[in-house]
């Protein structure tokens, strides 16, 4: 009975994980307000203006991290999940009550500041639910359906376009479902313990900064979320312009990408088993670049799924592991650590932007690729000047 009350707890709060991947419709959204919204802009300003919509979701982490630890010390975790749940919902009806470029802005801030506060309020919630040696494979389990939610959107958003007939209504399916999981949860009795010590500030968390390793893997979160969603928002643009496909067909670049990045996690698990992160990353991380400038070059739409498909596996991992060195660097301060690590998510504003000014400068998305690459080119940097004890 125990053992059946602990997965009633535990399951609407892995469901929860679903609703975190919402952030990463991002990619498809970007690629049809580009489409349908900025048509009369000149041409060199058209992919800066679109990746603008990731940046309005991304820079939320920068601003809200720190204040939604301060705000779930006061009000407990589960309360602070419900909230973020609420904004979700309120966000995904803007598109349709006016769909401008200002609207769908106002839309991916408000999921931008949702999504920050679920990330940081939905892991320490698992733990309230799950205990000892399972905590790792329920985090990790999270992980996975946040994964799933990551792929299933151009799916859900194809399925809207072709069976009621606009890609828009991805955006109520997104809220029933997290109506869903705010009610799920609602209902689920979750004990909290009382939070003891005091609040962090930004003070305290940057402070840590003034440590060069820690610094180094904050940069290292930075540039992965910046690839991750880089890649994620360039994808449909790339095959449209070197493939021909339309907007929807192309909406199925960041699905194949998703899909090797969920089948590289677990993967990569079980061979982190067995060897070291530290060389682990090393090696995923020159195989990453090693991709990204084949793709530079390649025009061919298979070869360009591949590769897409190979980028995804490789970055897998690499999060999680910059994270875990950055804990084990200094387990005395990793409350203070993990908060600092989800705001360096706002890596996720920054390279969408640099991408569209350097695409429309060179009039193509090679100009994307090319700052994606960089990035890469930092994480191998950042593997191979990590200290042997971090590892």
């Amino acid at each position: 009975m125990k053992n059946e009350n602990s997965i009633t707890k535990i399951l609407p709060v892995l469901f929860g994980f679903f609703i975190m991947g919402f952030c990463d419709v991002v990619g498809i959204t970007s690629m049809h307000v580009k489409e349908d919204l900025l048509g009369s802009f000149s041409p060199e300003f058209r992919d800066t203006l679109s990746n603008m919509i990731p940046v309005a979701l991304f820079s939320m982490f920068l601003i809200f991290s720190v204040p939604t630890g301060i705000l779930m010390n006061k009000i407990g975790r589960k309360k602070t999940v419900l909230l973020s749940n609420v904004i979700t919902i309120v966000a995904m009806f803007i598109p349709l009550i006016e769909y401008t470029f200002v609207m769908s802005l106002l839309a991916f801030a408000l999921l931008g500041i949702a999504n920050t506060i679920l990330q940081v309020s939905l892991n320490p919630l698992l733990t309230n639910v799950v205990k000892g040696d399972k905590l790792t494979s329920s985090l990790t389990a999270g992980q996975f359906v946040k994964a799933i939610s990551s792929f299933c959107g151009p799916f859900i958003a194809a399925f809207a376009a072709s069976m009621l007939g606009n890609w828009q209504y991805i955006f109520p399916i997104y809220a029933v479902i997290t109506l869903i999981s705010t009610s799920w949860l609602m209902a689920t009795p979750i004990h909290e313990e009382p939070t003891a010590g005091r609040a962090s500030s930004y003070a305290s968390v940057f402070g840590i900064l003034k440590d060069k390793t820690i610094l180094l893997l904050f940069l290292g979160i930075i540039f992965v979320v910046g690839v991750d969603v880089g890649l994620n928002t360039a994808a449909p643009k790339i095959l449209m312009e070197r493939c021909g496909m339309n907007s929807i067909d192309a909406g199925y670049g960041p699905s194949m990408y998703f899909a090797f990045r969920t089948a590289g996690a677990f993967i990569g698990a079980i061979l982190l088993a067995k060897f070291s992160a530290r060389r682990f990353f090393k090696i995923i991380a020159i195989v990453a670049v090693l991709a990204l400038v084949a793709l530079i070059f390649v025009a061919d739409k298979i070869a360009v799924f591949a590769l897409f498909a190979v980028i995804g596996f490789s970055i897998a991992n690499v999060f999680s592991i910059i994270f875990s060195m950055a804990i084990q660097s200094r387990p005395d301060k990793a409350n203070e650590i993990s908060g600092l690590m989800i705001t360096g998510v706002f890596g996720g504003a920054v390279i969408p932007f640099v991408m569209g000014l350097t695409s429309d400068v060179i009039g193509s998305q090679v100009g994307s690729v090319l700052i994606i690459l960089l990035s890469a080119v930092y994480l191998l940097f950042c593997a191979f000047a990590i200290k042997p004890k971090v590892a």
